[in-house]
């Protein structure tokens, strides 16, 4: 089973996805905790590119775009399918639902380009996917409480409206396939949205 894990800026996404790995662990499933970007040696070099504040110059928005699936590739192809193969269980944090809520509605790239690179590079879509809600402010603050902002927590309020936004879109045309965690209530208790989700 391939498990992705979507949400804005401190969202809780991390918590969610390492109790998750746990509840799978005890229930004697082999489960591999991964992420995006990232996942591989080289496509963590990748998102420390994306993340970074200290570039001399704007990354341009197909520039991360492409950055993105280039690190997406390594990731399925190296990480993801080999998993799925072995019989294990994926929990990956980010997939990409992220690159349309952040690349197409966040940034207003079009869904064409996403389209093209999804046929192309990627393999396997999950068969489930925890959309973490919660109002901006929310996030946000939790993200600041987490110390230095990355390069996309350091975007105004109004773009993370646009990839809540997105988020949404998606919900809406998948229900089978994404789930809406009620963000705001205690981690528990989103861990146990997502149990009964399973169950």
């Amino acid at each position: 089973m391939f498990i992705s894990f979507e949400g804005t800026e401190g969202v809780g996404k991390t918590t969610l996805i390492t109790a998750l790995h746990d509840y799978f662990q005890q229930n004697g499933q082999e489960v591999l905790l991964t992420r995006e970007p990232g996942g591989t040696p080289l496509a963590e070099q990748i998102r420390a590119l994306l993340l970074s504040v200290s570039h001399d110059e704007a990354m341009s928005h197909d520039t991360e775009l492409l950055l993105m699936y280039a690190a997406r590739a390594q990731h399925v192809q190296q990480v993801i399918i080999p998993a799925l193969d072995a019989g294990k269980t994926v929990l990956c944090d980010r997939f990409c639902d992220a690159s349309f809520a952040y690349q197409c509605a966040g940034r207003g790239l079009s869904r064409e380009k996403l389209r093209l690179l999804n046929d192309n590079f990627v393999l396997r879509m999950p068969d489930l996917t925890f959309w973490l809600d919660a109002p901006i402010e929310t996030g946000m603050a939790r993200a600041r409480e987490r110390g230095a902002l990355d390069r996309f927590e350091q975007e105004k309020y109004d773009f993370f409206e646009k990839v809540r936004s997105g988020y949404a879109e998606i919900y809406a045309r998948e229900p089978e396939r994404m789930k809406r965690l009620d963000a705001t209530l205690l981690p528990e208790q989103v861990f146990q949205q997502a149990v009964d989700y399973l169950k």
